[in-house]
């Protein structure tokens, strides 16, 4: 079944659940005590994903996956209490006799990860001895979901560098509202949304794959979520990949802050000299500053008068988020170079009609490429949407699996001066951490346990030296902590997701490790070029 809404534990309708099979130990320090034969006897239903089952993607091999579902505990700390949730799965079958199982997640958190096994379609050697097994985390996608009533996301339909009082608390109070309604329409569900019980779920699909232990490719917040199993499990896991590393010594919400600097330094020291390079194709400038004056010309002109793209006002904050989503691969850089030179356009005086007209198109083409979430102002009262309108489980899963996730600290005024400091030393993001949602978070956060790596085989991890949304400092942190980890460093690139994209020394170590067992030593990979337009 698939929840839009779930008000309340007693609202919740249970799936029928066989009984028998034997009950699984579980010795591991703050697992849960056993794992009822009722879902240890499943069986995945492999078939050919009929159509509509999967979400639309352009990714090749989408076509050859397969699909399954099983049956988890609601409360993996009350297994027994026969209230179930479903998780969607996916398969990429090996092309050769499968040794192993290969678990793929892309992150978010709380991205949906099915169609995302399709990434490594083409690694000739990962498929050969793997089946890999694409799914979609507790909350989102073809698994049950949780909902914020599509709130999340707009909170950009305001200026976050206006610094005025009154809007500040209207920013605040926006993201107030979102959260209230992600309290009151994912009901008892949403605090059950974290990675402990996402760890065990993932454990239970382990014992349903047949695999005494499993490997492990997680890109992003994934790297959280592989580690956490990783040391929750260390007698489950064999080969882990982190890949583009979050800072394990901190808890998901908590690393955001490392964010501004990221991508403070990708805009400046890649994409703004990009930019400059080809001033004769975009027209912002012959040099990086010049390109960034430019930048913040059509910013406040954004901010003056919002212009109308894709039927909703366009104003200077998601005109940044715009922008923000560009930075995290190089092959993103030229369509968001071509959206910016269109936005300019558009708030360009000069401009006839025939030109506007053609940079409104431009601009909704390159933006309907990417998920950008929800734009312009929705109602706060669930009552305002029918169930059937719900449809933002990974926006409303991000927030529920980082707010989740450890202690929370700080108030609305605490927020206030980080978000003015972040802004004053990194302004492309720093600005909009005043919206940040975990502060209203009245959800009792998951119990963290320490990632150290302790009696976890050797992780690799996979780190580019400009990454803007997981910084190398952050990696660094988290390879020093994880005990008996290996990093491979990207050294003059910022790509956020190296494995199975163009560097071919990155994707020989990760199959050297993956495949053959070896354990690299700590080095570095050279980046690969920026590209032309």
């Amino acid at each position: 079944m698939r929840w839009a809404v779930v008000p309340t534990l007693a609202a919740v309708t249970v799936a029928a659940v066989a009984t028998g099979g034997p009950a699984t130990a579980q010795t591991q320090e703050g697992a849960a005590p056993y794992i009822p034969g009722r879902y240890t006897s499943q069986v995945l239903d492999w078939h050919l994903c009929a159509e509509g089952e999967l979400p639309p993607s352009s990714r090749e091999g989408v076509d050859e996956l397969e699909c399954a579902s099983y049956r988890t505990p609601l409360d993996w700390n009350n297994p027994d209490e026969r209230l179930d949730i479903t998780i969607a799965v996916s398969r990429l079958p090996s092309t050769g006799a499968t040794t192993d199982s290969l678990l793929i997640n892309p992150g978010g958190p709380g991205a949906p990860g099915r169609t995302y096994a399709a990434k490594v379609y083409h690694r000739d050697r990962v498929r050969e001895h793997h089946e890999v097994i694409g799914f979609d985390v507790r909350g989102t996608g073809g698994s049950d979901n949780v909902t914020c009533g599509g709130g999340v996301g707009t909170e950009f339909q305001f200026d976050m560098r206006n610094r005025s009082a009154g809007n500040l608390d209207a920013i605040l109070d926006h993201v107030e509202g979102t959260v209230d309604n992600c309290h009151q329409l994912s009901g008892d569900f949403g605090p059950l949304v974290n990675q402990f019980q996402t760890t065990h779920d993932l454990n239970l699909l382990r014992v349903l794959l047949r695999r005494d232990k499993i490997d492990w490719l997680g890109f992003s917040a994934g790297t959280w979520l592989g580690a956490h199993f990783a040391q929750r499990f260390p007698e489950h896991v064999d080969k882990v990949v982190l890949d583009s590393v979050g800072d394990l010594t901190l808890n998901l919400h908590e690393s955001w802050d490392q964010q501004p600097l990221g991508f403070e330094r990708r805009w400046r020291t890649d994409f703004l000299p990009w930019l400059a390079k080809y001033h004769y194709q975009y027209g912002y400038g012959r040099t990086a500053e010049a390109a960034r004056l430019t930048y913040e010309k059509v910013r406040a002109a954004l901010a003056e008068e919002p212009v109308e793209l894709g039927g909703l006002p366009l104003g200077p904050s998601q005109y940044d988020w715009d922008i923000d989503g560009g930075l995290y691969w190089k092959g993103y850089f030229a369509d968001t170079a071509d959206y910016m030179a269109a936005v300019k356009t558009l708030v360009d005086e000069r401009s006839t009609a025939g030109e506007k007209a053609a940079a409104r198109t431009a601009a909704e083409k390159v933006v309907a490429k990417r998920d950008r979430g929800p734009r312009g102002p929705r109602p706060l009262v669930a009552g305002d949407y029918p169930t059937a309108a719900y449809d933002d489980a990974y926006d409303a899963s991000f927030w529920h699996y980082s707010c989740n996730d450890g202690p929370i600290t700080g108030d609305r005024q605490s927020q206030i001066e980080n978000s003015t400091q972040q802004g004053t030393r990194y302004p492309k993001i720093g600005w909009s951490w005043v919206a940040l949602p975990c502060i209203f978070w009245n959800n009792r956060p998951a119990e963290q346990q320490e990632l150290n790596g302790e009696g976890v085989p050797p992780v690799l991890m996979v780190q580019s030296e400009r990454d803007p949304a997981t910084p190398i400092e952050g990696a660094r942190n988290a390879h020093k902590a994880f005990k008996g980890s290996r990093m491979v460093t990207i050294t003059n690139d910022g790509n956020h997701g190296i494995y199975a994209s163009d560097n071919t020394c990155a994707n020989n170590v990760v199959e050297d490790y993956l495949v053959g067992g070896v354990v690299p030593q700590d080095r570095t990979c050279p980046g690969t070029p920026l590209p032309a337009p």
